[in-house]
């Protein structure tokens, strides 16, 4: 694969990665409920595997071709994030709080559900890979750049996320009130997210 298409797409993918949205909001409210957010990083890392394998199979295409099945993941991406959001603004995060050890696997579970049943992830892989892709010439099969593409992705999103979590920790685990206002506005963005994508996609039906 061309070097400058590599760097270019790494250069967008990280302007769009460091986008405050669902994903940083969960983050953020693990971080300040003390749970492990290595743990919730890599459910949403696993979400974007999911867009990525889809994506590598040719599967993405015929999932945007499908309105009835965009709007049943739209539906259900939506739902779970007014479910979250809702849950967050009524248990506002607490520094030091602690959970017991079997939460592990739910907070992973959750990050992978919110990338993973979020639309605007696969529409990303529709929108922003192909244009970095080489069609012409000598080139790696279109399945294996997709895939080289999609890690990148992955990365990006695990060193971002990682990052939001430990500066969450440093900065306001010490400041109980300014905590409960942070995670109270993560609850809100996932609830404005959640409304937005289902809106849209109503609209459209």
């Amino acid at each position: 694969m061309d070097s400058g298409l590599l760097f270019s797409f790494l250069a967008v993918d990280l302007l769009l990665v460091c986008v405050p949205g669902a994903d940083w909001a969960y983050v953020i409210a693990t971080t300040l409920r003390g749970r492990p957010v290595p743990r919730a990083v890599a459910g949403l890392v696993c979400g974007y595997a999911l867009h990525t394998a889809l994506a590598t199979a040719g599967l993405a295409v015929l999932v945007a071709g499908s309105p009835k099945l965009l709007t049943a993941l739209t539906v259900a991406g939506a739902g779970y994030l007014l479910w979250l959001g809702w849950g967050v603004l009524r248990r506002p995060a607490v520094p030091g709080a602690t959970d017991e050890v079997s939460a592990g696997r739910r907070i992973f579970l959750r990050g992978a559900t919110i990338s993973g049943l979020n639309p605007k992830g696969l529409l990303l892989y529709l929108s922003v890979l192909p244009q970095f892709l080489t069609l012409r010439g000598a080139h790696l099969p279109v399945p294996v750049q997709t895939a080289a593409l999609g890690l990148l992705h992955m990365a990006c999103c695990a060193a971002v996320y990682l990052t939001v979590g430990a500066l969450s920790r440093a900065l306001l685990s010490a400041r109980p009130a300014a905590a409960r206002a942070v995670t109270r506005t993560s609850g809100a963005a996932m609830l404005g997210i959640g409304a937005v994508l289902l809106a849209e996609r109503l609209a459209t039906f």
